[in-house]
């Protein structure tokens, strides 16, 4: 299990967006990267491929490393290191290190 996931608000540690939030649109993990929503915006050229399809700029989110990012509890609100709980021999929690609540 990671300590982020899908879905999570993170907040950015390390970049040039730094101290910019947001949430996590997918995880590579054999790269250990993340893509946040609206963070590390790259422009793509794309040539024309039909007559509908015409060619341009496109924009879209680039890869951050997973170790330069954050979680930001949802039930706290700051940004915090993760800890895993285990209740039991099947369930495996995430654990806020700050407020102690489960994620």
């Amino acid at each position: 299990m990671l300590k982020i996931q899908k879905n999570d608000k993170v907040k950015i540690i390390q970049g040039k967006d730094r101290g910019k939030s947001g949430k996590v649109l997918r995880i590579d993990r054999s790269n250990s990267r993340v893509f946040i929503e609206g963070i590390n915006i790259i422009n793509k050229h794309t040539r024309q491929k039909s007559q509908n399809e015409p060619g341009g700029i496109i924009k879209k989110e680039g890869p951050i490393d997973i170790s330069n990012v954050k979680l930001v509890c949802p039930s706290c609100g700051k940004d915090t290191r993760v800890g895993f709980d285990n209740q039991g021999s099947k369930n495996k929690t995430r654990i806020c290190k700050k407020c102690g609540e489960q994620i």
